[in-house]
């Protein structure tokens, strides 16, 4: 397979409700869209770099540099044998993990349709899971009151976990307010996203008696050991998130006790074939994982689907239906919560979704459009005004 056209559209997508993390607030979702095409056929991706590097050093800017200037013109002319081709091809270019993420995804994606089988299937994915147990991520509330109302809200719709942003001085007293607002029967977890240290073990040891499923991303990103130190400090078992950007980052994190449960997020480890190498890895040493979210639109939500059809996903992850974040999401066939709150795998060829045109018209405020190999890379940047880096 030889890649002759790429197009990207840059979507702005205007959240329903706010969204707070310690990282601060989103009202709108900004992201790339890909479309790979060969042969007739067209592979779907979506990049989940952000406007800032606050989460991850890359940028929309930066993936746009990567692609046009490094990632594409290593791919041109090359014969790809298979999606696991792309990343051997890349593995020179450091870092770029997101860049190169949205890229191999749109190549798995074509693949699995050139072989007119649904994207899981190629994955090995278990063929008995095809409807996936999912929570929702609840951002910072102004009120512990007001975290207790959109929860039930949540909970009523049928999520089966709760996923709650923390940052100093708003995490004990929202959360066991919210503890005893629900009970204990409802699984609930929460996520720093980097925002203690290790100096804050006090206040991270009073989180223990909530019976959290989970705390994820306490410290920092590159805090393995202290990461490892604080798991024989507390109680709640520590995921690890930002941590994990490889297959050797779990290792080291499994080896030094650093990590009791892994988020994998396809993104952030560059694509299908390193999340598949992290779950493998994760499952021979018994370490649950579960698919985190990045606020993707239905392109980015249907690879999240497929992948957590592999066996060891067996943690509700992020991937809500589209309107938890959405009045309108970019896929002709939004996802929708089931009652069981679980979300139906799509059956079609590749992620078995596709970008209503008229939705990616409307959102999208760029476009560009690569013919390769004819394609002049390297040297550009799109128009910065329209796209506000």
């Amino acid at each position: 397979m030889k890649i002759e056209q790429v197009i990207v559209h840059f979507v702005e997508l205007p959240l329903k409700t706010p969204f707070e993390t310690s990282f601060g607030v989103e009202t709108v979702k900004s992201c790339w869209i890909l479309e790979l095409k060969s042969a007739g056929i067209t592979g779907y991706a979506e990049s989940v770099a952000d406007v800032e590097p606050l989460y991850s050093e890359e940028t929309h800017a930066s993936v746009y540099y990567a692609w046009r200037n490094h990632i594409l013109p290593r791919l041109i002319g090359q014969d790809l044998d298979s999606p696991e081709s792309v990343r051997r091809i890349l593995e020179p270019i450091r870092g770029n993990r997101m860049a190169k993420a949205a890229i191999e995804m749109a190549v798995w994606d074509w693949w699995a349709k050139s072989l007119n089988q649904p994207l899981s299937q190629l994955l090995q994915g278990d063929p008995q899971k095809t409807r996936i147990p999912v929570g929702v991520s609840i951002g910072i509330q102004p009120t512990d009151q007001a975290l207790v109302d959109v929860a039930e809200q949540y909970l009523a719709q049928g999520y089966q976990r709760l996923k709650v942003k923390i940052k100093p001085g708003r995490e004990f007293e929202p959360l066991s307010r919210l503890r005893r607002a629900v009970g204990d029967d409802v699984r609930i977890m929460a996520d720093a996203n980097s925002a203690y240290r290790l100096t804050d073990i006090p206040i991270l040891k009073q989180l223990d008696s909530l019976n959290l499923m989970m705390l994820e991303q306490p410290l920092a990103e590159d805090d393995y050991v202290d990461h490892a130190q604080l798991a024989k400090e507390i109680d709640t078992p520590i995921c690890l998130d930002e941590s994990i950007r490889s297959a050797e980052d779990a290792r080291r994190a499994i080896s030094l006790g650093s990590a009791e449960i892994i988020n994998i997020k396809v993104g952030r480890v560059g694509g299908l074939s390193e999340a598949k190498r992290i779950h493998n890895l994760a499952m021979e040493h018994q370490v649950p994982v579960w698919c985190g979210g990045m606020l993707e639109t239905g392109i980015g939500r249907a690879h999240n689907l497929h992948l957590t059809t592999l066996p060891n996903f067996v943690l509700p992850g992020d991937t809500s239906a589209s309107d938890r974040y959405f009045h309108e999401d970019i896929i002709a066939n939004p996802f929708v919560l089931n009652s069981d709150g679980t979300l139906t795998v799509p059956t079609g060829p590749g992620i078995g979704v596709f970008p209503d045109s008229d939705k990616l018209n409307r959102f999208s405020t760029y476009h560009e459009a690569w013919d390769m190999p004819k394609a002049h890379l390297g040297g550009g940047k799109p128009n910065a005004t329209t796209l506000g880096f």
